[in-house]
Parts: structure tokens; sequence; C-alpha cells
């Protein structure tokens, strides 16, 4: 089962963080570890998690169980950038980029 997250505004550099604690683990280990994880980005994580498993529920994968579900893979690529601009000294400008990620979650 896939599930997938596009335009989370939280650069993928902090997301991966996240995303490496959850991979390889049961449904239920992971969502407890992603209940008291202290990172931004561990809610919206467990709430795609949450959606993979409905998906798998309601196409009848699992039967109504879902703790024999297992997170197989969860990729965080690099979404679009919101590019801003900053007053510097001497009338320049720096660039700020604000970074997105999009976050696909498989379950097996």
């Amino acid at each position: 089962m896939k599930a997938t997250l596009s335009n989370l505004r939280i650069s993928p550099r902090k997301v991966r963080l996240v995303a490496n604690l959850v991979k390889g683990k049961k449904v239920p280990e992971a969502l407890a570890q992603l209940a008291f994880l202290t990172k931004r980005s561990a809610a919206p994580v467990a709430k795609l998690l949450n959606s993979a498993i409905a998906s798998a529920k309601n196409q009848s994968v699992v039967g109504g169980n879902a703790d024999n579900l297992v997170v197989k893979n969860i990729t965080v690529n690099q979404g679009v950038t919101l590019k801003r601009m900053m007053p510097r000294a001497h009338g320049r400008a720096a660039r700020i980029n604000k970074r997105t990620s999009q976050v696909t979650i498989t379950l097996q």
C-alpha cells in the first residue's frame, strides 16, 4: 500500500531524520515512536502513515488488522522551492530558499 504527501513545508533533510527512524518497523511500533518524537515533521509523517493504513484497510489488503503491516519503504524527495529575498546592507538583496518535501510511504 502506498501513500504520498506533497509540498510539506519542512526541508527534506529534516524530514529524512524522522523517516529513517520509522523505516523497516511494524506499524504500531512506528506510530508509537512518532507519537513521542519531538521533531516538527513527526506529526505529518504520522498522519501520512495513518492514511496509508486506512488505504490498506479500504482495499482489504489486511482484512481489518493493521498490526501485521510493516513500513517497507519511506522516501523523502525535494519538492518545489519557494524563493524569497531579504534586504541586506548597501542596497543588496540575499535570496532565502524555503524548501518543501515530498514524502512517500510504502507498506507491506
